[in-house]
């Protein structure tokens, strides 16, 4: 459900590590750029309890602005070993389910529900239904960012057209293509299938559905929308 900014020495991993993951790549600076952006429209969030389903230590460690408290929500815990995964004291985090949160969380109120590239890992509309009703309950505030579907670079392999392509297609080129962003690149096709199911890009036509009365922001690169980011400030 979260990005992994590990990745396997292989040959695409010098321009992996241009594209994702390390402090100067292209990525950290789209998500700099979007944590600014996030600034503009909640400046109060160093007053803020947040809380971030399916995020990591490291955006709120490297954020420009620290909120008062920050509740991470993930399945998966820290990666061991990882410096700036460390909890400081400002932070909480609990080994959970977004899209079934426990009844001492869905009986809170937060300031802001965060969240940024997880709703398309979580399997479906069904999934992706109760992952917005849990946003929608924590807070009257919110900010959901997505991938676009429509960005012609598929982001989570960084290929062309990705999306678009049959499954069988997807899976042979996961197995071989050096740039994938996860932590662990396939080896065969058997192992890249669940990878490769697992996500679902969104449209505009999603987004307004799960967010009817959200603002919803387009994130551009090169032209493009690169990302689409479900805004409530009020």
């Amino acid at each position: 459900m979260t990005s992994v900014d590990e990745v396997r020495p292989d040959r695409g991993k010098g321009v992996r590590s241009r594209l994702i993951g390390q402090p100067n790549s292209l990525n950290t600076g789209f998500r700099a750029k979007r944590m600014g952006m996030l600034l503009e429209r909640f400046p109060d969030l160093a007053r803020m309890e947040v809380i971030d389903l399916g995020g990591t230590v490291r955006t709120w460690t490297r954020s420009p602005v620290r909120p008062a408290h920050v509740h991470l929500v993930n399945p998966e815990p820290p990666v061991k070993g990882v410096a700036d995964d460390v909890l400081p004291d400002w932070v909480t985090m609990e080994i959970g389910d977004a899209c079934a949160l426990p009844p001492h969380i869905t009986g809170r109120r937060f300031d802001l529900v965060f969240s940024n590239s997880v709703m398309e890992h979580v399997g479906g509309h069904e999934m992706r239904r109760r992952f917005a009703d849990s946003v929608h309950m924590l807070s009257d505030r919110h900010w959901v960012q997505v991938p676009h579907l429509y960005f012609p670079v598929e982001p989570h392999w960084v290929f062309p057209l990705f999306q678009f392509l049959p499954l069988p297609v997807q899976t042979t080129i996961a197995a071989k293509w050096p740039l994938s962003a996860w932590g662990k690149r396939p080896r065969t096709r058997a192992e890249a299938l669940p990878l490769v199911m697992e996500v679902e890009l969104m449209s505009r036509t999603h987004m307004r559905h799960y967010f009817p009365d959200s603002t919803l922001i387009a994130e551009r690169f090169a032209g493009f929308t690169k990302s689409l980011i479900a805004c409530r400030a009020s």
